[in-house]
Protein backbone atom coordinates (compact mmCIF):
# COMPACT_ATOMS: atom_id res chain seq x y z
CA UNK A 1 0.00 0.00 0.00
CA UNK A 2 1.26 3.12 -0.95
CA UNK A 3 0.78 6.19 1.82
CA UNK A 4 -1.61 8.94 1.04
CA UNK A 5 -0.15 12.34 -0.61
CA UNK A 6 -1.25 15.77 1.05
CA UNK A 7 -0.92 18.41 -2.01
CA UNK A 8 -0.84 21.56 -0.36
CA UNK A 9 -0.79 25.11 -1.47
CA UNK A 10 3.55 25.47 -0.48
CA UNK A 11 3.28 29.39 -0.15
CA UNK A 12 0.09 29.81 2.15
CA UNK A 13 0.51 30.07 5.98
CA UNK A 14 -2.39 28.20 6.57
CA UNK A 15 -1.45 25.35 4.77
CA UNK A 16 1.92 25.29 5.85
CA UNK A 17 0.78 25.15 9.25
CA UNK A 18 -1.78 22.35 8.58
CA UNK A 19 1.40 20.20 6.93
CA UNK A 20 2.97 20.94 10.16
CA UNK A 21 0.36 19.87 12.28
CA UNK A 22 -0.02 16.74 10.56
CA UNK A 23 3.69 15.77 10.82
CA UNK A 24 3.48 16.47 14.47
CA UNK A 25 0.49 13.76 15.02
CA UNK A 26 1.31 11.72 12.20
CA UNK A 27 2.83 8.92 14.80
CA UNK A 28 3.38 6.31 12.01
CA UNK A 29 4.72 8.77 9.39
CA UNK A 30 1.59 7.40 7.50
CA UNK A 31 1.47 10.94 5.31
CA UNK A 32 3.64 12.55 2.42
CA UNK A 33 3.82 15.78 1.19
CA UNK A 34 3.74 17.66 -2.27
CA UNK A 35 3.27 21.11 -2.76
CA UNK A 36 0.75 22.23 -5.28
CA UNK A 37 3.21 24.09 -7.30
CA UNK A 38 5.51 21.16 -8.00
CA UNK A 39 5.46 19.49 -11.25
CA UNK A 40 4.38 15.90 -9.21
CA UNK A 41 1.22 17.76 -8.05
CA UNK A 42 0.66 19.00 -11.65
CA UNK A 43 1.08 15.43 -12.98
CA UNK A 44 -1.53 13.90 -10.94
CA UNK A 45 -3.97 17.06 -11.15
CA UNK A 46 -3.80 16.82 -14.46
CA UNK A 47 -4.38 13.49 -14.51
CA UNK A 48 -8.09 13.81 -12.53
CA UNK A 49 -9.30 16.23 -14.44
CA UNK A 50 -8.41 18.57 -12.07
CA UNK A 51 -7.07 22.57 -12.76
CA UNK A 52 -3.22 22.30 -11.30
CA UNK A 53 -3.00 26.26 -11.59
CA UNK A 54 -6.06 26.39 -8.68
CA UNK A 55 -4.11 26.74 -5.38
CA UNK A 56 -7.50 26.69 -3.33
CA UNK A 57 -8.02 23.49 -2.73
CA UNK A 58 -6.22 21.04 -0.76
CA UNK A 59 -6.20 17.54 -2.05
CA UNK A 60 -4.90 13.83 -0.26
CA UNK A 61 -3.80 11.18 -3.16
CA UNK A 62 -4.88 7.96 -2.19
CA UNK A 63 -2.88 4.79 -4.14
CA UNK A 64 -0.35 7.14 -6.04
CA UNK A 65 0.36 5.72 -10.02
CA UNK A 66 -2.02 2.63 -8.96
CA UNK A 67 -5.34 1.69 -11.11
CA UNK A 68 -7.34 2.24 -7.87
CA UNK A 69 -5.36 6.04 -7.41
CA UNK A 70 -8.19 7.88 -5.87
CA UNK A 71 -7.79 11.95 -5.73
CA UNK A 72 -10.13 13.51 -2.66
CA UNK A 73 -10.61 17.17 -2.51
CA UNK A 74 -11.58 20.32 -0.19
CA UNK A 75 -13.40 19.12 2.86
CA UNK A 76 -13.00 15.29 2.30
CA UNK A 77 -9.51 16.28 2.43
CA UNK A 78 -9.39 17.24 5.46
CA UNK A 79 -11.68 14.49 6.92
CA UNK A 80 -9.89 11.70 5.41
CA UNK A 81 -6.50 13.24 6.98
CA UNK A 82 -8.25 13.80 10.69
CA UNK A 83 -9.36 10.48 10.60
CA UNK A 84 -5.67 8.85 9.84
CA UNK A 85 -4.56 10.83 12.80
CA UNK A 86 -6.66 9.03 15.04
CA UNK A 87 -7.96 9.88 18.48
CA UNK A 88 -9.50 12.90 19.39
CA UNK A 89 -9.26 13.76 15.61
CA UNK A 90 -10.80 10.75 14.41
CA UNK A 91 -14.04 12.01 16.14
CA UNK A 92 -13.85 15.67 14.82
CA UNK A 93 -13.73 13.79 11.69
CA UNK A 94 -16.43 12.23 12.37
CA UNK A 95 -19.03 15.13 13.37
CA UNK A 96 -17.31 17.14 10.09
CA UNK A 97 -18.44 14.10 8.32
CA UNK A 98 -21.79 13.78 9.26
CA UNK A 99 -22.30 17.50 8.09
CA UNK A 100 -23.56 17.30 4.17
CA UNK A 101 -20.92 18.06 1.98
CA UNK A 102 -22.47 21.06 0.27
CA UNK A 103 -22.20 22.54 3.63
CA UNK A 104 -18.51 21.39 4.36
CA UNK A 105 -17.33 22.52 1.48
CA UNK A 106 -19.08 25.72 1.90
CA UNK A 107 -17.14 26.85 4.97
CA UNK A 108 -14.14 25.45 3.27
CA UNK A 109 -14.30 27.87 0.65
CA UNK A 110 -14.36 30.77 3.18
CA UNK A 111 -11.70 29.69 4.45
CA UNK A 112 -9.89 29.29 1.30
CA UNK A 113 -10.58 32.25 0.06
CA UNK A 114 -9.40 34.08 3.04
CA UNK A 115 -6.36 32.64 3.55
CA UNK A 116 -3.47 34.21 2.81
CA UNK A 117 -5.17 37.47 4.77
CA UNK A 118 -5.66 35.71 7.49
CA UNK A 119 -2.83 33.34 7.83
CA UNK A 120 -0.13 35.05 5.65
CA UNK A 121 1.60 33.96 2.49
CA UNK A 122 5.50 32.51 1.96
CA UNK A 123 7.59 34.21 -0.65
CA UNK A 124 8.53 30.74 -1.35
CA UNK A 125 7.85 27.22 0.11
CA UNK A 126 9.21 26.43 3.13
CA UNK A 127 12.26 24.09 3.76
CA UNK A 128 11.32 20.81 5.70
CA UNK A 129 13.59 20.05 8.85
CA UNK A 130 16.28 17.56 8.42
CA UNK A 131 14.26 15.19 10.06
CA UNK A 132 11.17 15.46 7.52
CA UNK A 133 12.33 15.85 4.75
CA UNK A 134 11.67 12.06 3.41
CA UNK A 135 8.34 12.53 3.67
CA UNK A 136 8.03 15.46 1.19
CA UNK A 137 8.12 13.56 -2.25
CA UNK A 138 8.34 16.99 -4.03
CA UNK A 139 12.02 17.48 -3.21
Amino acid sequence: MSHPILLYDGVCGLCNSLVQFVLRHDNDAVFRFAALQSALSARILTRHGANPTDLDTFYVVLNHDQNSEQLLARSDAVVYVLKQLGGFWQIAAYLMGVLPRVLRDWGYGIVARNRYRMFGRHDTCPVPSAETRARFIDL
